[in-house]
Order: C-alpha cells, then sequence, then structure tokens
C-alpha cells in the first residue's frame, strides 16, 4: 500500500467522518524528536489536519509538521469576505473539513474594491470569526492580505502593520494560523516588494514569533513569470527573514508550460506556497481546463507543494464552487448536489489522497 494510503488508514479509523481530513506527510528531513502538543494542538479536534501536525514551520524548502515531517496542505481559498462571508457558515465549514476532508481554508480579506479600508474593524471582525471557525475544526488558516490594485504593496504599508498587528497578537498562540502579506503585487520591483516584507514580517513576528509567513512574488504571484521574469530574482535577493514561505498563483487554462516550469524550478530552490489557483483563466472565468490543473496538481503532490484553490462561494463565475444562490439558501453543503463542474473536481481531488 502505498504511504499516503497506510496515513489515510490510520487517519480514518481515529477521527469522526465530519472531521476527515489529507494532510499528506511525507519522509522526515530529519531525526528529530517529536515535541509535546501544545495547547492548540491539544485542544483541536482529534484526528483533524491540525490535531495529527501541529505547529507548522518552514524546514529547507518545505513545510513541516511538529514532527519535522514534510506536509502538503490542500484546501480552499474564501472569495472577498466584503460580498461572500455569508458563504462562510458553521455548515459549509462543517462540509468542508469533513466531507471535502480538506487541510486549509485561506480567509481573503480585499484591502481595496470595497473591503478593508472602508471599515477597518467590521473586516478584522470577519477575520476572527473566520479563524476561530476553522480552528474549531481542526483547520489550518492562511489569512490573506488580498491587496490587489494598487500593485505596490507599499500603498498599504501602515493599514497591513496595523491588521496584522491586532490578527498576531489574538491568534499567534494557536498553531494553525499563517499570514499571507501582499496578494498578488504587480507593477513594480522585486526589490520593492522583498522591502515590504521585510517590514511586515517584523510586525508579525513581534506578536507570533513562530508564525509561518507567506511572501507575495512580483506579476501576480507568478515569481515574475508574467511581467518577463522569472524565480532567479528571489533566488538570488530572497526576503532577509526566517520560516517565510513564497506564493505562486496560476489558473491552468492561461497559464501554461512556462509558468508550471517555473513552480517547478522554484520549489526546488525555495520554500513555495500556492495560495491561489483554478482550473479556468487568470479571471477565474471560462472553460475548465482540467488536464493541465491536473499536471500542476502532480506536480505539487511530487514536491508537496501546498496548494489553495480559489474561491469557496457562490458567484456567477466558473471559479466559484458553488451554484448560484447555495449561499442565501443556507444549503446542504455537502455531496455535489450544489456544485459546479469546477467544485466537483476539486472536491475529488481534496477526498483522493495522492500517491507520491
Amino acid at each position: 500500500m502505498p504511504a499516503s494510503l497506510r496515513i489515510r488508514a490510520k487517519r480514518l479509523l481515529a477521527v469522526t467522518a465530519a472531521l476527515a481530513s489529507t494532510v499528506l506527510l511525507g519522509p522526515s528531513p530529519a531525526a528529530t524528536a517529536a515535541p509535546g502538543p501544545d495547547a492548540g494542538e491539544a485542544a483541536a479536534p482529534p484526528g483533524s489536519p491540525v490535531a495529527l501536525n501541529g505547529r507548522l514551520a518552514v524546514c529547507g524548502t518545505k513545510l513541516c509538521n511538529s514532527h519535522g515531517r514534510a506536509v502538503q496542505l490542500r484546501g480552499m481559498s474564501t472569495h472577498g469576505t466584503q460580498w461572500y462571508a455569508h458563504c462562510v457558515t458553521d455548515r459549509s465549514l462543517d462540509a468542508l473539513a469533513g466531507d471535502w476532508r480538506a487541510d486549509v481554508l485561506r480567509v481573503s480579506t480585499y484591502v481595496q474594491e470595497g473591503g478593508y479600508e472602508t471599515d477597518p474593524r467590521r473586516f478584522t471582525d470577519l477575520v476572527h470569526r473566520i479563524v476561530e471557525q476553522a480552528t474549531d475544526r481542526g483547520l489550518y488558516v492562511i489569512v490573506d492580505w488580498h491587496m490587489l490594485s494598487p500593485g505596490d504593496p507599499h500603498h498599504n504599508l501602515d493599514r497591513a502593520r496595523t491588521f496584522f498587528t491586532e490578527i498576531a497578537r489574538r491568534h499567534g498562540d494557536k498553531p494553525n494560523v499563517l499570514y499571507e502579506i501582499a496578494n498578488e503585487p504587480n507593477g513594480v520591483s522585486w526589490s520593492r516588494i522583498r522591502d515590504y516584507a521585510e517590514r511586515i514580517v517584523p510586525v508579525v513576528r513581534a506578536q507570533d514569533p513562530d508564525g509561518v509567513v507567506l511572501v507575495g512574488t512580483r506579476a501576480w504571484s507568478s515569481f515574475g513569470v508574467s511581467e518577463g521574469s522569472d524565480e532567479r530574482e528571489v533566488v538570488n535577493d530572497p526576503v532577509r527573514a526566517s520560516n517565510i514561505m513564497y506564493t505562486f498563483h496560476f489558473y491552468a487554462a492561461s497559464h501554461r508550460d512556462a509558468y508550471l516550469e517555473t513552480l517547478s524550478r522554484a520549489a526546488d530552490r525555495l520554500p513555495v506556497f500556492v495560495t491561489e489557483f483554478g482550473t479556468q483563466d487568470y479571471a477565474g472565468e471560462g472553460p475548465n481546463d482540467f488536464a493541465m490543473a491536473q499536471r500542476y496538481l502532480d506536480l505539487m503532490a511530487r514536491k508537496k507543494i501546498g496548494w489553495v484553490n480559489w474561491n469557496f462561494s457562490d458567484d456567477h463565475r466558473s471559479g466559484a464552487v458553488f451554484r448560484q444562490g447555495t449561499c442565501a439558501a443556507d444549503s446542504v453543503w455537502t455531496g455535489t448536489s450544489v456544485l459546479k463542474e469546477a467544485g466537483v473536481w476539486i472536491r475529488d481531488r481534496l477526498r483522493t489522497p495522492d500517491d507520491f
């Protein structure tokens, strides 16, 4: 039996149907004694991703659990909480954790487009609420500072300081929170993005010294490919901080072999997390290219690259997994009857362990 199936069999014996998961454990990179569980790990539901893996940390080019073993987190991203917070309910998250068997939820707080800048208190409280809901279900959480336009992250530097100070202060003692400090920088140099990261990482560290920080890369988190560059600019000039990863985003119908090859090369040199991808075009619209998306998933499984799919909402675009009207009706969230084609596909992949 492949290692991933042995692990999955053990987990299914330990977990209730509502809290099954699919964290994939790789070979231990070092003979490290497992520390005792911290309070958050001990309190996580038995058999859940957090109960099994505890606080995560970057080890070499991988994300590792509290036992020093490489993990691949797989899950879903919310859409912008200014539009689709009503899709993130106790019942929908029960389905995500249990029926979908996800490991991680990304909480996307748009800064502009009617988001955080219009009401910082409201949107920060939304993050608090969703983090607590995910924590109750033993899921990891990526807190996504969804800056997009303007593309220079320095435009929101002061807002980011305020936001991440509160988020890390409130949740830094939890073992399941990761911080994505700039969603998709664009139109600016890597050195400008790196400078921003070196200003915000210490903000997080002041409240959560052990938290994993995810740093957006140039050209909409493509390692610069969308603006004619590649991963070498990060390899040659990395952020001067520890316990960080670099983000990569792709949309399978638009981003073909050059992007796939960049991701593969980057993951051999840098810790990489795919914090957003879709099976459609770069706008999350149009027909699904499942064949190309599967090539990405196969690569990420082989190299233990965590991924998050866009998006857990009932938006009209093909990239939203639920059929329109699902969230307003607070439907039956389990099974496939409320899912679009992309939702059926991604749920199936989350429920199926990889054999690498």
